[in-house]
């Protein structure tokens, strides 16, 4: 093999690696910051901040502008 096939196959193998290594970094920090955001939920009401409304709309499936504190009582009983 040339030398810029075996550069490629050494880059792709890193790039393998951290990427795992990462993905167990990164697995921890979002259930440190789901375990945070339901603490500031459960303590508030609406109107939230945009990134906690940001976050609850992913948990939620629903437009933010949609969200009511209806589906945020029902999201903190789940």
């Amino acid at each position: 093999m040339g030398v810029r096939r075996k550069r490629k196959d050494r880059i792709l193998a890193g790039q393998q690696q951290s990427r795992i290594e990462n993905g167990h970094v990164k697995r921890a920090e979002r259930e440190r910051r789901d375990e945070r955001l339901r603490t500031l939920v459960k303590n508030g009401k609406l109107p939230f901040t945009p990134p906690v409304l940001s976050w609850l709309s992913a948990k939620l499936d629903k437009p933010g502008r949609l969200i009511t504190q209806g589906d945020v009582d029902r999201f903190l009983k789940s």
